[in-house]
């Protein structure tokens, strides 16, 4: 997949619901992990996460909103259930992404959603669980940035296989030769 994206939380509270969101996030590929003013209980206690992802994804723990640190490019997309949110199947995954989900019974708080680069939601009547939603998110990014072939109109696999890049010779832009290699 190209680019690199992250995952986290604001306002966490449930061991399982972490563990979920870990083993999601590792699961699509995710660089890193993190959470914003998580409950200090929560703990190493990751019964949800048997794939054990904090041996495989850096773990970032922020107190507020103003203290996370992103790489330079990085864009931060707010995963919440607003009225003026972007929905998912509109929308333009950054190559370099942070997503944050809000927590299990509330919604992302305003200083957060004030930090957000873009705001998107899930297209549904209600919010669903955080790790399902979590889900549903990484999907769709590895759908728009992974290198699959285009998705049929009709019902069934695609029409046309995705094509296998071709690799050209090397195109000289001046008289210049690179050392070791003969002139034609």
């Amino acid at each position: 997949m190209r680019g690199y994206f992250a995952v986290g939380s604001e306002g966490l509270s449930k061991t399982m619901n972490l563990g979920t969101l870990m083993r999601t996030a590792h699961a699509f590929g995710a660089s890193y992990f993190f959470s914003v003013d998580a409950d200090p209980r929560l703990g190493k206690a990751l019964k949800a996460d048997t794939s054990k992802s904090p041996d495989h994804l850096p773990y970032f723990a922020w107190s507020s909103p103003e203290e996370m640190a992103f790489p330079r490019g990085c864009k931060l997309v707010g995963v919440e259930l607003t009225d003026d949110a972007i929905d998912l199947p509109s929308f333009g995954h950054p190559l370099q992404a942070a997503y944050i989900l809000g927590p299990e019974r509330g919604s992302l708080s305003p200083e957060m959603q004030a930090r957000c680069d873009y705001m998107i939601k899930i297209p549904t009547q209600f919010c669903v669980n955080i790790g399902i939603a979590a889900g549903i998110v990484l999907y769709d990014r590895y759908r728009v940035h992974g290198k699959y072939a285009e998705r049929s109109l009709t019902a069934g696999a695609p029409k046309d296989p995705m094509l296998e890049h071709v690799h050209g010779a090397p195109i000289f832009r001046s008289d210049r030769r690179i050392p070791g290699t003969q002139t034609p």
